[in-house]
């Protein structure tokens, strides 16, 4: 992509990455501006793969279409590694990012094939214990980071042990905040593993099938499972703070992602860990937006996550 016109299509590219990721992915896309401005530009384009990829399911009008986009995004990643052209503003980012930066193609590979392995489940497939939604959480969050760190030139072990707990524990609070809107698309049942749904009552098995009963008697017994699960995921944010010692300085920008776990935990236990009280809507992760700010600010100020 070569002389102006490259030049043109691929400063148009980046802006539609970054605006993207701010329209949907608004608290992750503060996270980015706290990056070095020589690692944003191939975050931004990531992101922006990982937010095309994450909504395919939720902007189609037809389950099929959203897979379809889902295998289109597989196709395209492979034809960035052999240098085709793939039009698509996100797919120019993420060549030049594959370019400039040597961008691990399994990873990316790993995240958009979890998500068609997702959206293929059938309306009874429900995952069986949290460790499944936590593989889901590392294939499709955790890669991110590890991208991102790869991006910035960092290899390091703790880095990746951390980015690896961030990842897991984001994926979680992230599945947890939308479960009242898989539950308008009647996707609920993929996100409540079979033994929490059975162990607080939300399980009903009929004809041989079985089913999670989401009404307002089982109110209780859904935030006792997102408490849960909420807990698995303080576990892995712990986990990965107690390797801030270990991170190289210049790891810590990128493991920022650790803020927006944070305060979601912290936003989820002022409600009871109720999922659908209004107040989780509310502002960013359910605290007003320049409190998120500051808080991200203060972490990064200190160099910490």
């Amino acid at each position: 992509m070569n002389g102006p016109r490259g030049s043109s299509s691929l400063r148009s590219a980046f802006s539609y990455c970054v605006q993207q990721v701010r329209n949907y992915d608004y608290h992750h896309y503060l996270c980015l501006l706290e990056l070095p401005p020589q690692m944003r530009k191939a975050a931004f384009a990531l992101r922006a793969f990982n937010v095309e990829t994450a909504r395919a399911m939720d902007v189609a009008s037809d389950p099929k279409i959203g897979l379809m986009r889902l295998l289109w995004w597989q196709e395209a990643i492979d034809k960035l590694y052999t240098k085709k052209t793939v039009n698509h503003p996100a797919a120019q980012a993420l060549s030049w990012a594959i370019s400039e930066h040597s961008i691990s193609k399994p990873w990316l590979k790993r995240s958009v094939e979890a998500r068609i392995r997702d959206a293929q489940r059938e309306a009874d497939d429900i995952p069986e214990s949290v460790e499944e939604l936590e593989k889901y959480a590392e294939d499709t969050v955790s890669t991110l980071l590890y991208n991102t760190l790869q991006a910035g030139g960092i290899s390091s072990t703790a880095a990746d042990h951390a980015a690896s707990h961030i990842g897991k524990a984001s994926g979680l609070v992230l599945l947890l905040k939308s479960l009242p809107y898989h539950c308008t698309r009647n996707r609920h049942h993929n996100y409540i593993p079979v033994e929490l749904a059975e162990k607080h009552g939300l399980l009903v098995k009929q004809g041989g099938m079985s089913e999670i009963l989401l009404d307002n008697d089982s109110r209780e017994g859904l935030c006792n499972v997102v408490f849960e699960i909420a807990s698995v995921a303080n576990v892995h944010l712990l986990k990965a703070r107690e390797l801030a010692g270990k991170v190289p300085a210049e790891a810590k920008p990128v493991l920022l992602h650790s803020v927006p776990v944070q305060v979601l935990l912290d936003s989820l236990s002022k409600v009871h860990f109720d999922v659908f009280d209004p107040r989780m809507q509310r502002g960013v992760l359910g605290v007003p937006p320049l409190w998120f700010q500051v808080r991200l600010k203060w972490y990064s100020w200190r160099s910490t996550f």
